[in-house]
């Protein structure tokens, strides 16, 4: 049995190299279509955790691991990638302190890969990169080291971007639509076969590079429009307009638009991260992307912009900002989910701490956390944290809050999210 009727009948292993918000429900993804799935990761809690049947990422319910067809087997021996017929990378790709691209998660997992790769396996990789990574870096990892193994003949080398989109009811893993790019025509068909037999709709492109670029554009139409519509907000407060009521009433065009709001920055792995791998690529080649690093100033000057307003709000309170109680509403980067990645209000919060202002923080999602040595506990009693605080800022909009009880009991709000009712 070759390796595409091993895909088509289900009796090839797949594995899954990273554990995480994209990883484990690929995983699900493909033991639900009746794969027997080999989920690896260094962590050994996820492991543990996931072999007593147990979710930590909200999309993929604890009950969803138990009733699966074929449970997942997960190890953090990457030895098992020896008995996987396939293998989908969904590790990391932040950026480095420099603010250049870090590849040394993909570089690990690739030589991790090379150690155990063996003809008739498909090699998928899904983390976010810039154009050329699965060719420049991946690839001469799996064929260096005396391998004599051929790319396209007798293992199949593709890219997938990643379209999580964490709290999201309505497209999920296996309803989203899988670009795929191959570094042959036959690792192209390859992947498709394999992604096709777990996932409803797949897009053929014709390379990596091109699979590569998909990913960034869908982001950085994003960060674009995020940061096009900060800069309205500013322009509105200039003009003494309310931003949304020209948003909302340009927002009733049936045609030629698109909504995008302001906040309090942009956050997750994606809109802040990816746009600048693009823009680091296109450095090499001589090309600034200027649309791109435009939009991160605009972003990433919001957080300071919402500081200030709440300077302004208690100065209207005869306060100072230093020894005022501030209370912030929200720590995930977005409703309803507990992912801190990237989080604006986290550089609300340590612009604060930084004026002197006494900040705490509730959010029903996250009861604590610690993030780049700045550790939190979460207040438990929400009314009396109302009470109790001189200002409320509000930086995630969760559906568990009631913001008219929020709004009757805060004494100043700083509405970052305008969620508030008027």
């Amino acid at each position: 049995m070759n390796l595409k009727q091993k895909i088509e009948s289900r009796e090839a292993r797949v594995g899954v190299l990273g554990l995480g918000y994209v990883g484990l429900p690929l995983a699900v993804a493909f033991a639900e279509a009746g794969f027997h799935v080999i989920g690896i990761d260094v962590d050994a809690r996820k492991v543990e955790a996931i072999n007593r049947r147990e979710s930590y990422i909200e999309d993929i319910p604890s009950a969803t691991l138990a009733r699966l067809p074929h449970p997942i087997t997960a190890t953090t021996d990457f030895a098992a990638l020896a008995t996987c017929d396939t293998v989908s990378v969904c590790v990391p790709t932040p950026l480095s302190k420099t603010g250049d691209p870090d590849v040394s998660y993909i570089i690990s997992a690739a030589d991790a890969i090379a150690r155990y790769l063996h003809p008739e396996m498909v090699v998928v990789l899904e983390s976010t990169t810039y154009p050329g990574t699965t060719t420049e870096v991946v690839l001469p990892r799996l064929t260096g080291n005396g391998a004599n193994l051929k790319v396209g003949e007798d293992f199949f080398l593709c890219f997938s971007p990643e379209r999580v989109d964490p709290g999201r009811k309505d497209w999920t893993t296996r309803t989203t639509p899988k670009v795929i790019g191959g570094t042959t025509p036959k690792c192209l068909e390859m992947g498709a076969a394999l992604y096709g037999a777990a996932l409803e709709t797949i897009v053929l492109v014709s390379s990596t590079e091109t699979a590569e670029m998909v990913k960034l554009l869908e982001n950085t139409f994003r960060a674009v429009n995020i940061g096009m519509a900060n800069e309205v907000l500013l322009m509105c407060e200039r003009l003494g307009l309310d931003v949304w009521e020209v948003i909302n009433a340009a927002a009733t065009k049936p045609f030629g638009f698109m909504k995008f709001t302001p906040g309090p920055g942009i956050g997750g792995h994606c809109i802040p991260i990816d746009p600048l791998y693009l823009s680091w690529k296109l450095k090499s080649l001589k090309f600034t992307a200027r649309f791109i690093e435009l939009a991160d100033e605009v972003n990433s000057a919001m957080p300071r912009y919402w500081v200030q307003k709440v300077q302004d709000a208690l100065n209207e309170v005869a306060k100072p900002v230093k020894g005022s109680r501030v209370l912030v509403l929200g720590v995930a980067y977005k409703k309803d989910i507990s992912d801190m990645r990237e989080s604006p209000a986290l550089d609300i919060i340590h612009l604060l701490q930084e004026k002197g202002a006494v900040v705490s923080y509730h959010d029903p999602h996250v009861p604590a956390f610690d993030h780049d040595g700045m550790a939190m506990t979460g207040e438990v009693d929400l009314d009396a944290a109302l009470v109790a605080a001189d200002c409320v800022v509000v930086a995630t909009d969760h559906s568990a809050y009631d913001w008219a009880e929020i709004a009757r009991r805060a004494r100043v709000v700083v509405d970052t999210r305008h969620v508030m009712p008027k």
